[in-house]
């Protein structure tokens, strides 16, 4: 963002959010790093009032942490938090693949297919950003085939507030163990789409739960390489 840029009828502080969620969920901040208002504001081109109101909002949100007297810094995922936002999870996918029951019709099991087919491609490509955008473009389609507004609002601010943990781990992730991430989609989109509501569950747990242990390992790494 710079000084004369449109602000297509935003306030210098939902421009100065939206960019930040951006930068925070794409990894250009990866979590822990300190967010220093005076390079910000310098690179935003605007003053620290709109910048602290975005860094407030971020911080309800649960993107930033705001440290006393150390200024703020992109949140960091402690073991507690990442078990209750995991168990979270479990529950809400679960309940998706109850809520697909009569609605997963060919046309949609291709769609998905046509995700995976491109996550396979991200990984063969070992492009971590594309595949983590597809990754969460996959789930949120399963969201949006159940026809619950709420669910899909919820769900998206799950992902909002996790996404970039995710992309954090997936950095870690051996060329093989990319291309088995993107496999495991497969293996998910297989058993939902066989009607198998009970192994379905069950898979989308196993899924999740995947996930958590990658975030939890790569946290692990960091801090014996620190």
């Amino acid at each position: 963002m710079t000084a004369n840029e449109p602000l297509a009828g935003q306030s210098l502080a939902d421009a100065v959010v939206g960019r930040l969620r951006t930068a925070i969920s794409t990894g250009r901040y990866p979590p822990g790093e300190r967010l220093v208002e005076r390079r910000l504001a310098h690179e935003f081109g605007i003053s620290h009032i709109p910048l602290r109101e975005a860094l407030a909002r971020l911080t309800e949100e649960g993107l930033v942490e705001r440290l006393p007297r150390r200024g703020a810094r992109v949140a960091s995922l402690t073991p507690r938090m990442l078990e209750e936002v995991s168990s979270l999870r479990v529950v809400l996918e679960q309940f998706v693949v109850r809520r697909l029951a009569g609605r997963f019709t060919p046309e949609a099991r291709d769609g998905l297919q046509a995700i995976i087919g491109q996550m396979m491609l991200a990984a063969g490509q070992h492009d971590l950003l594309a595949l983590h955008e597809l990754d969460q473009k996959f789930h949120q389609r399963l969201w949006e085939l159940t026809d619950n507004s709420l669910l899909v609002e919820l769900s998206a601010q799950m992902r909002t507030r996790t996404s970039h943990f995710y992309l954090a781990a997936a950095t870690s992730l051996a060329p093989n163990e990319l291309r088995m991430h993107a496999r495991s989609h497969q293996h998910l989109l297989d058993i939902i789409a066989s009607g198998d509501q009970r192994a379905a569950e069950q898979a989308m747990q196993q899924h999740i739960e995947d996930a958590a242990r990658r975030i939890s390992k790569a946290q692990q790494d960091q801090k014996e390489t620190a």
